[in-house]
This record gives C-alpha cells, sequence and structure tokens, in this order.
C-alpha cells in the first residue's frame, strides 16, 4: 500500500474516531473508525516498519489532538507535549496490530492488543493517562450496559472485535451474514443486559453546592472561594443528611487556620448537617501539599481522603529543579508539588459511606474499585473544572462519570465549583444538574447501594487476561514472523 496513502488515512480515522467525545457526541462512529484504522493496517502488511510506526503516530494525533484540545486552556505547550506522548502509545499499538493481524482469528488478537494498549496508556507514564477509552464511548448507547458486566477495559475489547466484524465483511462481502449476526449479538446482549441499583440501602438526602469561583482561574484573593461556598450552604432551607462541596472549594487549610476551621465548623452548625469540604491541605514541608476532601462537622474535622492520582505538570512537578529554570511559569503556577494519597476514599458521613474521588480520580478503575471495596454506598466527584471553562472537558469527564454510575450500580453525585455538577442514577440517567458558571444548591435523595457488579469481581483479572492474550499473540506473531524469514 502506498505508504503515504496509508499515513494520510490513519490520521483521518483518528481524526473522525475523536468525534465520538464531546464536543461532537457521536458515540456510533467509533466502531467504524477503528475499523477503518484495521483495514488500512491490514493493507500494510508488507509496508516498510517505518511506515506502520509512521501510520500509528498519524492515527494517535488525529485522534488524542482534537479529543484533548481543552488542554490548550492550561498552555498550548502542555497540549502538544500530551498529545506527543500518547501518540507514542499509538505507535506502539500499531506495530503489535500490524503483527497479530495476519494471525488466524486476529480480530481477538486485535482487541486483546487494543485493549492492552489502553491499560498501559492508562497506567504510564508517572500516573499514565486513561482518557479517550473507547469504552468511554459507549454512553447512550445499547452497549453501556457492557461495563457493568465486564468493566471498562474488557468493553473497550468488545467494541474493537466489533470493528473487526466489519473489516471482515469489507474484505469479503459474503461474510456479511454471520458478521451481522455476530455483531448484532453483542449489541442485542448489551442492550438486555440489566442496569441500576446494586441493591438497594438507605435513603440519603444530600445537598449538592456548586459554590462558583469569583474571577478567573485562581485570580482571586485569597478565601474568596471558601466565602462563596458558605454562602452558598447558607441557602439550605431544608433538612438534609450531608453537604457535598467540590474539589478547591477551600483554598485556606482549616486544620491549621484556626479561624477557617471555626467557619466550616459554623456553616455545618447552620445546616445542621455534616460537610465534605475540598481544599488544599498543607503538607509535611512549605513546598508540599495535600489535595484533599475531608468531612467536617460542628465539632470539626473527622475523615479525609487525599487524591492518589495527581496531575503531573498541574498539581505536581517531575524534575522541578531540572526544569524551574527552563520554565520559570512552572514555579509561579505550581509553587508546592502535592502529595498523592495512599488510602481508598471510603469516607464515613451523615450515617452513609461514600466512595469520594476527587476529578480525574474517576477515570482510575483501581480508585473506583477500592472504594467500593470499602463499603461505599454511592460515589462522589469532588471536582474543580474552573480552568477549562468553555471546553468539551467538562462533558467528557462528565460522561465518564456517568459510565462509572452504570459500572458500579450505584449513584455518582458531583459537586464542581463552577460545573458540570449533578447527580446521576444507577443507570447512567442525569437527574440534577446546574447551570454552568452560576451558583447553585440541588438537594436530591440518594438510595445507598449494598451489593456490587460483576464488573467489581471481574473487570481486574479480564483485564490481566486479555493483556495477557495480547502478549501471547504478538509473541506468536514475531515467531512466525522469523518462520516466514
Amino acid at each position: 500500500m502506498n505508504a503515504l496513502l496509508a499515513i494520510a488515512g490513519s490520521g483521518l480515522a483518528g481524526i473522525i474516531a475523536s468525534t465520538a467525545f464531546a464536543p461532537w457526541d457521536i458515540p456510533w462512529i467509533m466502531v467504524p473508525a477503528v475499523a477503518a484504522w484495521l483495514w488500512l493496517l491490514r493493507r500494510m502488511a508488507s509496508s516498510r516498519r517505518v511506515t506502520v510506526l509512521l501510520a500509528g503516530f498519524a492515527f494517535g494525533w488525529g485522534y488524542m489532538g482534537p479529543l484533548i484540545w481543552w488542554m490548550n486552556a492550561v498552555d498550548p505547550a502542555a497540549w502538544v507535549a500530551l498529545v506527543m506522548a500518547q501518540a507514542l502509545f499509538y505507535v506502539l499499538i500499531a506495530w503489535a496490530l500490524r503483527a497479530v493481524l495476519r494471525l488466524p482469528g486476529w480480530p481477538l488478537w486485535a482487541a486483546a492488543v487494543w485493549m492492552a494498549g489502553e491499560s498501559l496508556r492508562g497506567a504510564i507514564p508517572l500516573s499514565g493517562f486513561p482518557w479517550g477509552r473507547l469504552a468511554h464511548t459507549t454512553i447512550d448507547t445499547p452497549m453501556e450496559s457492557w461495563v457493568r458486566l465486564v468493566g471498562m477495559p474488557a468493553t473497550t475489547f468488545v467494541l474493537v472485535v466489533m470493528a473487526s466484524l466489519l473489516v471482515l465483511v469489507a474484505e469479503r462481502p459474503r461474510r456479511v451474514l454471520p458478521a451481522a449476526v455476530a455483531g448484532g449479538a453483542l449489541i442485542l446482549w448489551g442492550a438486555l443486559l440489566p442496569v441500576g441499583l446494586a441493591g438497594a440501602g438507605d435513603t440519603h438526602r444530600v445537598a449538592v453546592v456548586q459554590g462558583g469561583t469569583p474571577g478567573p482561574f485562581l485570580q482571586w484573593p485569597r478565601g474568596e472561594i471558601f466565602e462563596l461556598h458558605v454562602e452558598a450552604t447558607a441557602e439550605i432551607d431544608e433538612p438534609v443528611d450531608m453537604v457535598l462541596w467540590p474539589e478547591n472549594a477551600m483554598d485556606i487549610d482549616p486544620l491549621t487556620e484556626a479561624w477557617a476551621g471555626d467557619r466550616l465548623s459554623e456553616a455545618s452548625r447552620e445546616v445542621g448537617a455534616p460537610i465534605l469540604a475540598g481544599g488544599i491541605l498543607n503538607g509535611p514541608t512549605s513546598t508540599t501539599a495535600y489535595n484533599a476532601g475531608f468531612v467536617w462537622t460542628p465539632r470539626g474535622h473527622q475523615e479525609t481522603y487525599v487524591k492518589r492520582k495527581l496531575v503531573p505538570y498541574g498539581e505536581y512537578v517531575p524534575l522541578r529543579q531540572q526544569l524551574g529554570d527552563l520554565v520559570p511559569r512552572i514555579d509561579r503556577d505550581i509553587p508546592r508539588d502535592m502529595l498523592p494519597g495512599d488510602e481508598p476514599g471510603d469516607l464515613r458521613i451523615g450515617g452513609a459511606v461514600i466512595g469520594d474521588t476527587i476529578c480525574w480520580d474517576i477515570a482510575y478503575d483501581g480508585i473506583v474499585r477500592e472504594a467500593i471495596g470499602g463499603g461505599a454506598e454511592f460515589l462522589v466527584v469532588q471536582t474543580s473544572n474552573a480552568s477549562f471553562e468553555g471546553t468539551s472537558q467538562l462533558r467528557q469527564q462528565w460522561n465518564i462519570s456517568r459510565l462509572r454510575a452504570i459500572e458500579t450500580g450505584r449513584y455518582v453525585v458531583v459537586p464542581s465549583t463552577n460545573g458540570i455538577s449533578g447527580v446521576v442514577t444507577p443507570d447512567g440517567e442525569v437527574v440534577a444538574e446546574a447551570p454552568l458558571l452560576e451558583s447553585s444548591v440541588m438537594i436530591e435523595d440518594i438510595t445507598g447501594a449494598t451489593g456490587t457488579t460483576p464488573a467489581q469481581r471481574l473487570a481486574a483479572p479480564l483485564e490481566g487476561l486479555i493483556a495477557g492474550l495480547a502478549l501471547v499473540g504478538v509473541v506468536v506473531a514475531w515467531q512466525a514472523g522469523r518462520r516466514r524469514g
């Protein structure tokens, strides 16, 4: 196949795949887009290795570039760097796919390789970047319930199998009937799989506070965002079991600043319920801090969850000493390195156990799984998207949260400083959503879950099994290639 055509076609396939996510939200486009790239890679069986690697790089740029365009809100250089890093994973995926696409039963090998590549991308470097997984595009489609059965990694596997069926039909139209039956069965099975609450427990009346921000991101006087959330909480005029604040609702440490702790205790006393606050707590040194969610009552501090998956160059600076002189903005905007927590987010508040996650914690399977393993009855996503106002990042993260509700069989409650805040039922439906960029309080009855979904037990073993299958496939393909000489 012509090298330039293969590389350009790969880039186009990536761009088409990116439209499955917000702001375009065309979820059904993902499977044919992946099928198009698999078809191209099948045509590159005799192409030079460098052509295949460049095709992978082109797909990665076409896919991740538009998908995370919102990184430009932080810095254009950050967008370029992140897209470049993610595109390199698709170079590896392309190399592995080209190998296994020549094996008998290649659709299963290809699906395993793609899932393994996603898992690797979500784990390294540093804390990884599990954004833009194929499974994320199943929300509001018949395939969304697959995540409740097998988890997100194996759902990606299923979607790539469906894409492979389209390739089989394109290559041999006479296979259209068996391929249609197989693909239809996967869709029908997804449509029939049960969703909903994983065992009904107690009902809790929850107030979700979106206090808003007092100006452009990080340009407001210290303490003003705290006051906005105190004022919004004071508007609650009916009994509630708990009040949920977003990430960074406090920019003052109430554990070391007595007046801030007293103010928070007073707010809790006046509303008659404990508050799950979100704020930056001082670390063990003057150059460190914690991004935390903490339960506060009229008696003061109770329990704390510290964010476990931190954003490199957003919440801490790897190689700070080496980069500080090169990029002075790093030291100015991130003067302290946040330290990650090491405990799950199962917190006791208002007679319930919640599973607290902070911002993009929600994208990591293990974080959610461990919180539920600790007895969480519903999930809370404390988030602050103030730096991404007007971008698709808000909706992309919101859709991941909705999918988590289906996967876990639990309500998901999202308090954000300025949006998107809301409440999602265990079947992924939105029952409350606050207006963007406005102060708002939502009060909803949340039924806790007492059981677990199959994904809670199966997702991790299936991910390991499929990743092992991918490795076996690559080794078998490599040995077969050596024999062909």
